[in-house]
């Protein structure tokens, strides 16, 4: 979510930790068995409100290697080594459709404030028609880019990331979000994991094996 696309299939987890200054090097320690398994890139964000939260995104060349890489003990290990104690909330699944309501600048625009937000929704399908209506209102909300991704193994679960200019307006669309926006008020609910508010750390990109 900085200069280069989002990628098509992910697998991206939200968890606490006691440090998150741990996380990047454990990742870059583990790249080669990353590899191994078919991830391309790491996108780590850590939160602005809550320390030790981070939200991590992994991009995957092919489906298949996603049941492999949630059972392997890649996945594990490295949630051991960072010191989660809860089980994190962890989705898998691919972009269905990308949302850039606004011309891009000239130049390349600093990375701003990214909300992110695990949850169910009716239909998916209305849900990304009604926020292609809805651009011109997300345009005045400051938003950057919506991200659409709908969930493997359940077709009502989608992970959406939205990008802002800074945190002020990031709070404003929380505080009073579009009709859109259906799922905010569907994070946190259940199972699903409160939103997650924060800025973009680093980017690894791995070769493949």
């Amino acid at each position: 979510m900085t200069g280069s696309d989002i990628h098509s299939m992910v697998i991206a987890s939200d968890y606490r930790v006691p440090d998150p200054n741990r996380v990047w090097p454990l990742l870059e320690r583990r790249k080669s068995a990353l590899a191994s398994i078919g991830a391309h890139h790491v996108l780590v964000y850590t939160s602005t409100r809550d320390y030790g939260r981070v939200f991590v995104m992994i991009g995957v060349r092919s489906r298949e290697p996603i049941v492999e890489l949630l059972r392997s003990r890649v996945f594990f290990d490295w949630f051991d080594a960072v010191g989660v104690d809860d089980i994190p909330a962890v989705f898998a699944g691919e972009i269905i459709d990308r949302f850039v309501p606004a011309p891009q600048a000239t130049g390349t625009a600093a990375p701003g404030v990214v909300v992110a937000a695990i949850a169910s929704v009716d239909d998916v399908a209305t849900l990304t028609a009604e926020v292609r209506l809805a651009m011109d209102r997300f345009t005045s909300a400051g938003i950057r880019k919506t991200w659409v991704f709908q969930a493997f193994d359940d077709s009502h679960e989608v992970l959406i990331l939205q990008e802002f200019p800074d945190e002020e307006r990031a709070q404003q669309w929380i505080d009073h979000p579009d009709a859109a926006a259906e799922w905010l008020s569907a994070a946190g609910v259940g199972a699903y994991p409160p939103l997650f508010v924060g800025r973009f750390f680093d980017v690894m990109r791995i070769e493949a094996t």
